[in-house]
């Protein structure tokens, strides 16, 4: 008889085999590992588009093609597994850039209408021809800016409006609203028909676990698919009443919105399920070891971003009995996962201790840690009241949402400042009196312009985008929505948007190597640092000596106090930005994947740092800022950089395997997030690597197939990530931690 552990072991290797399979069809993959299965061969969508530029928007092309492309997936159905459904494509991949565009579809559809008219039109995912910017695009060009204009998802669901409803409930709201705002018509046709493509959606499960049953000999196989077939049945219209059901409903749930618009924003996973695994508890249905294997199958299908722990309005912990139930079940399934715990004042300190455990037995990059105090208490500034700063829990790579009631535009919205100090350089050059003052002062003038077009941006995205890019998916769980006839985008009750600065410590290095090098040592002359800029520093002698210089978390060097005056800079241009009333920006630090990206933009800079390179990674330090890695230092610099308005500057750290187990690891993790929170240090990744296998894994990925890193946000499978990517997290990698 199969055990779970049995099963969870063949899950696995089914997982793997898939990653691999997915890497054939789509390429290198530097983004989430989504959780995604391979296409069929069978597999096929043709669009249907709304707009003479040869895309769709809007309540009809969005919900049209939302349908043709989940009514063309095929159901998902493992034996092995407790729940059923994956996901295999998304919506966004019809509307983009085909740079963007997965290897697969490339093939399936050359010398097709569909990639022509991309390749020749650039299909727009923004409606340009109704909402053009054209007037915005050279300073965003100027300063590198990741504008935010048609960005997706990136808010938080709350769940509890579909644990309540279930889609047969959501069927009953549209209806009910529908009569009282019948001048919103399009907004509810099209939500209707969403929800029944998403029934329809899993009517196909349940008719596929029907045909698997007859042909199953094993006998707790046999029941297994009888009570996945009654779960699914029941959840098809009725909200979810048991432990099971709930996890099935939300599985079902995450392959819709995913498929729509990638969302991976999940819920406080010990909370919502905590009533239902209670009462099944109590009612003798439910044992911890089904619920541990429920959870790691819900992990499985797609790996949301989820929070664990946390604490109320009264300071109470919320960890139960559960969250160290889920902590048990990621072990189980050890594959890319992201689990976010909140640590507080008044954390229970063992499930802090076992969480820093699994981090350290399987080494797999999670979970990583987020700080409830500078969190809860930097957004309290912005006028929310200590409840809701609470609810504002860990739902994305480097950001936090409150479920169903705000729109912040998180993690989409990026000035690259390294740009930012490029132009400014320009600027000073044919000056005659140069000096880091006066550098500053042109930098600063050229980051007002910067936030000011960015805030442009963002509000043209706002006041359209439910023209364009409407959330028919999301907006079921989120309040206002359907009881206005209103997309989320137009109706939240806050709009704190999230607006990320990228290259500090470029920046900061920069500046210092200058004041050191320059002003200070007087061993080079402004004309000297500028031909070096000029030719990309074909003298390498002078490169090493401004790459020499002190250097961003070395620990009380100029460039760490440059850090710290480029942060007030920062914080106080996007703070002073006015805003439509409702509406304000929230500074962060945080590149997300696109160091190299944003790197190719940037010149050579003064930290010698050559042109086209890649910038730093979010709020941490250049690679090799120091010999011996100094996790204490880094950890230290990186907190006097928070920007304190409840808005991220993650440390992204990587420890040697010398940190064991066995020789008080545990303890020793456990000190240096508490540590870097005690500070004010926001969220801590953390990757656990052994520099040799990471080297040699690097050489020959394949040959390391469970290996998963935590790149930035986000978990992945090193061998799926690009060349390049790969480096990164190798540049990163502290030596003897």
């Amino acid at each position: 008889m199969l055990s779970y552990a049995d099963r969870l072991r063949a899950m696995r290797e089914t997982k793997i085999r898939h990653t691999f399979e997915k890497k054939k069809q789509n390429g290198y993959t530097d983004l989430d590992d989504f959780g995604t299965v391979p296409v069929t061969a069978e597999y096929d969508v043709e669009p249907w588009y709304n707009s003479s530029n040869g895309s769709f928007y809007g309540y009809d092309g969005m919900s049209e093609n939302f349908c043709r492309v989940i009514d063309a997936h095929e159901p998902y159905v493992d034996p092995m597994e407790m729940l059923c459904g994956r996901w295999r494509d998304m919506l966004i991949n019809y509307r983009g850039d085909i740079h963007f565009m997965p290897d697969w579809l490339k093939e399936k559809k050359k010398n097709t209408e569909f990639l022509e008219s991309i390749t020749d039109q650039w299909a727009k995912s923004w409606d340009e021809q109704r909402f053009p910017y054209d007037e915005l695009k050279p300073l965003q060009e100027k300063y590198n800016i990741q504008t935010g204009i048609d960005s997706d998802a990136h808010f938080a669901c709350d769940y509890k409006i579909g644990f309540e409803l279930g889609f047969g409930g959501f069927l009953d709201k549209i209806e009910k609203y529908r009569k009282i705002n019948p001048d919103k018509a399009a907004f509810y046709d099209a939500e209707e028909k969403v929800v029944r493509a998403i029934i329809r959606f899993v009517d196909r499960h349940i008719d596929e676990i029907k045909r698997l049953i007859p042909g199953e000999t094993r006998p707790e196989i046999k029941a297994n698919l009888e009570d996945m077939l009654a779960t699914c049945e029941a959840v098809r219209l009725g909200a979810p009443k048991t432990f099971k059901e709930a996890c099935q409903w939300t599985a079902f749930f995450n392959c819709a919105s995913r498929i729509y618009t990638r969302d991976g924003a999940g819920f406080q996973l010990d909370g919502l399920l905590l009533p239902y695994y209670e009462n099944d508890v109590k009612n003798g249905i439910l044992d911890d070891e089904t619920a541990k294997f429920l959870i790691a199958n819900l992990l499985l299908i797609d790996p949301h971003y989820y929070q664990i722990s946390g604490v109320d309005e009264n300071d109470c912990d919320m960890i139960s009995h559960l969250s160290y139930l889920i902590l048990d079940a990621a072990d189980s399934i050890n594959i890319a996962c992201n689990l976010t715990v909140r640590v507080h004042e008044n954390c229970d300190r063992e499930f802090l201790k076992k969480a820093v455990y699994y981090l350290l037995k399987n080494k797999n990059g999670w979970p990583r840690f987020c700080n409830d105090k500078a969190l809860a208490e930097g957004y309290m500034r912005t006028g929310a009241d200590k409840k809701t700063a609470r609810e504002r829990i860990a739902v994305g790579c480097n950001w936090m949402a409150i479920p169903g009631k705000e729109f912040p535009m998180n993690d989409v919205v990026k000035i690259n400042i390294a740009k930012v100090l490029d132009e400014s350089l320009k600027d000073m050059k044919n000056e005659e009196n140069k000096s880091t003052e006066r550098l500053f002062r042109i930098y600063n003038e050229h980051l007002r312009k910067a936030v000011e077009v960015t805030a442009a941006g963002i509000n043209l995205h706002l006041d359209h985008q439910w023209e364009v890019t409407p959330e028919l998916v999301m907006n079921l769980m989120m309040h206002n929505t359907l009881e206005r006839g209103e997309d989320i985008s137009q109706c939240a009750e806050l709009y704190t948007v999230g607006v990320d600065g990228a290259g500090l410590a470029v920046v900061a290095d920069s500046f210092g190597a200058l004041e050191t090098r320059v002003e200070n040592e007087k061993i080079l002359n402004w004309e000297q640092v500028y031909k070096a800029l000029d030719n990309n520093f074909e003298n390498e002698r002078v490169r090493l000596i401004l790459n020499s210089a002190p250097k961003y978390c070395q620990g009380g060097t100029v460039s760490d106090e440059w850090a710290k005056k480029l942060t007030d800079s920062w914080v106080s241009a996007i703070r002073a930005q006015e805003m439509p009333a409702g509406r304000q920006l929230i500074p962060g630090w945080f590149s997300w994947a696109r160091t190299i990206e944003y790197g190719s933009k940037v010149g050579a800079t003064p930290n010698g740092r050559r042109a086209g390179e890649p910038i730093s990674h979010g709020a941490n330090p250049n690679p090799h800022f120091r010999g011996d890695g100094a996790p204490t230092a880094q950890s230290n610099g990186i907190a006097s950089v928070q920007c304190g308005w409840g808005n991220t500057a993650p440390l992204q750290i990587e420890f040697d395997p010398c940190v064991t187990i066995e020789n008080g690891g545990v303890e020793i993790i456990e000190k240096f997030i508490l540590a870097h929170f005690a500070q004010g240090g926001t969220l801590i990744n953390i990757n656990v690597l052994d520099g040799d296998t990471l080297a040699r894994a690097n050489e020959n990925p394949e040959l390391y197939p469970d290996l998963v890193v935590r790149v930035t946000g986000f978990t992945a499978y090193f061998a799926t990530l690009s060349p390049q990517f790969r480096q990164l997290v190798v540049d990163r990698f502290l030596h003897g931690v």
